[in-house]
């Protein structure tokens, strides 16, 4: 990398973006526990401050997406600033699958030892006696300790549909970057505009899988650590595709208003990159949430 390079790397001005995400990611946790408390009381207001979360996430959104493509479109990024957000982007996923690893680990630790154990194993029959002398040690746990049973749900149905989205989304947002390596910017609207099709279609099934889970199978966020794990793994996940699916859109604007080409367009490989990583965390969560 040439010196001239380093003379031009450009140092955004400071931003009030990361404090206004801050306090919108406060309101959105506040709001979520209150709301779940809340569930079945009357005149709960945690609703109100998720939906106010989640309002201030978007203009914070909106706002900084806008900086960032007014600084590219201006030219004020250098090769070194490209290397900065590549390494920026490839962190941040990182982050995210630790973020899932755990998530995974305590479902590992509850099926692999906590279950065993309160079932009497590894010579803890003490344990069974003592905690819960009728308990059996399998998975998943159909029966809470307050006697309430409810029913598992099966991979088949909307979460092998599902599953077939994401993997057929893939697919289409890999055209979709062959076509914009290619210049062909007919075929990136399209595939891109098929990809976030899809990202919407798997949000909107799993919004009718939670309904079936509530209202048929009796399965809630109270039915024990089943379906605290359960919708803990899936309901982060699609708070994930989400946010893939709000990057892509803006990409897809971008590619309307005639931003990116075959040499510059590291927004779109981002983008990509985490759309990738959402679904692979998905085939991880459907073998071991739903199959096994």
């Amino acid at each position: 990398m040439s010196n001239s390079d380093y003379q031009h790397y450009y140092v955004p001005a400071q931003s009030q973006w990361p404090i206004v995400g801050a306090v919108a990611l406060f309101f959105i946790a506040s709001g979520a526990g209150l709301t779940v408390m809340q569930h079945n009381s009357e005149g709960g207001n945690g609703h109100y401050l998720l939906f106010t979360g989640i309002a201030i996430l978007l203009f914070m959104l909106v706002g900084w997406f806008r900086n960032v493509i007014s600084e590219s479109q201006s030219g004020l990024y250098s090769k070194q600033m490209d290397q900065s957000f590549r390494q920026g982007m490839s962190w941040f996923i990182f982050s995210e699958v630790m973020f899932f690893l755990a998530f995974f680990g305590a479902l590992f630790y509850a099926r692999v030892f906590s279950v065993p154990w309160l079932g009497g194993g590894s010579n803890n029959a003490m344990t069974n006696e003592v905690l819960w002398p009728t308990f059996e040690a399998i998975w998943p746990l159909l029966t809470t300790p307050g006697g309430e049973v409810t029913q598992a749900m099966e991979w088949k149905g909307l979460p092998l549909v599902n599953t077939l989205v994401l993997l057929i989304s893939s697919v289409t947002i890999h055209f979709a970057h062959q076509a914009l390596e290619q210049d062909k910017r007919g075929q990136v609207k399209l595939f891109m505009g098929l990809t976030i099709a899809l990202g919407i279609s798997f949000l909107a099934l799993q919004v009718e899988e939670y309904m079936h889970a509530y209202h048929e199978l009796g399965l809630t966020l109270q039915s024990g650590i089943y379906g605290n794990t359960f919708f803990m793994l899936t309901g982060f996940h699609g708070m994930h595709v989400t946010l893939g699916t709000i990057l892509l859109t803006v990409v897809w604007l971008r590619i309307f208003n005639g931003h990116l080409n075959s040499k510059q367009h590291f927004a779109f490989q981002a983008a990509a990159w985490y759309w990738h990583f959402v679904d692979v965390v998905w085939l991880c969560l459907f073998v071991f949430v739903y199959v096994l």
